[in-house]
Formats: structure tokens, sequence, C-alpha cells
């Protein structure tokens, strides 16, 4: 028999982490933790670590959750850009980019073809069709900066481009995103 899935209001969600309630850990869990992996899993692809990295995300939100308000903004968006940091910061870390190094040839084959079969539904959140209404140069510079994890000089090398035209590319593309949102 399945456990049914616990669904909170964000009020009540935001209560009950403040209050280190357990159903607060329950919740947060079956309510996001698929969008989570999937924000993760399009930055640090590698299965087992994403799995990691989703995990240290939730161990951060509960310990950290003192520094989230509401007045900043939704939960979600707070949690997503914990997952992203914590997966950005995986990949940057010494200790990951030696094991990536030091993969076997022949299990790099298998290791790609499991990389490619991620599921990552930004359409569930609408985001999909608001980034495709962006100039392409836009969704380039959005995709590998947020998506992939590269940081605007890397993004600027990757694409030929001056890095003061990344940071104005991008910056055009956060404000027309926002213009869905207010």
């Amino acid at each position: 028999m399945s456990k049914k899935k616990i669904s909170l209001s964000e009020e009540e969600l935001v209560l009950a982490l403040r209050h280190r309630e357990k159903i607060a850990v329950e919740a947060l869990y079956d309510m996001y933790s698929a969008s989570l992996y999937g924000v993760i899993c399009r930055i640090v692809v590698d299965e087992a670590t994403s799995e990691d990295v989703l995990q240290e995300t939730f161990v951060k939100i509960w310990h950290s959750f003192s520094s989230y308000s509401p007045d900043k903004g939704r939960l979600f968006t707070w949690m997503v850009n914990i997952a992203r940091n914590l997966s950005i910061d995986k990949l940057r870390s010494k200790d990951f980019k030696n094991h990536n190094k030091n993969q076997e040839l022949e299990n790099n084959v298998t290791f790609i073809d499991e990389q490619r079969n991620t599921v990552y539904k930004p359409e569930l959140m609408g985001i999909k069709e608001l980034v495709q209404k962006l100039k392409p140069e836009q969704k380039s510079i959005l995709d590998l900066v947020y998506f992939k994890g590269y940081t605007h000089v890397e993004a600027a090398d990757e694409l030929g481009i001056p890095l003061g035209t990344i940071k104005t590319r991008l910056r055009m593309a956060i404000i027309e995103l926002r213009k869905n949102f207010n």
C-alpha cells in the first residue's frame, strides 16, 4: 500500500517549518523533491551526485530556514536558489572534478547514456514556454548560466562574446521573465 503524499499550502508549510514540526519535512519532500531534483539534474547531470545534492538541499533548507523571508519571495524560489547554488558548488568542487577526470573509458558511454535519460520537466512550472518567448541570444545565455551552472565568464568564453554583453542580455532576459510574474 502506497503512502499518501502530504500537501500543505505554502503558508501552512512555512509555519510548520518555523515551528520545526516533523510534518514539515515530510510535506517539503512530498511537495518539492521532484521539482528540486529536476533543477539539480539539469546542472549536475550525474544521477548519484544529483541525489546527494538533493539531500544536501533539504538539510540546508531545514538548517537555514530562519533566513527565509516571505517578503522577499516565494518559498519555492528560495529553495530553487539553494538547490541551484549547491549544484554549482558541487560542480566546482575539486572532488567532483577529480572524480570526473578519473572515469574509466568504458564507463563513459554508459555514463553519457544515463545522463541523457534525466527527466526534467520545466513545462510543469510553465518556465519552458516563458523561456521560449525570449530572444535566441537571451535563451542561450540563460541556459548556460541558470541551467548548466556556467559562471558569467565561462558563458562569455563559451559564446565568444564580451562579459558585459553576457550580463546585459542576462539582465534583460530576467526582466522579461519577471513581467510574467508581476
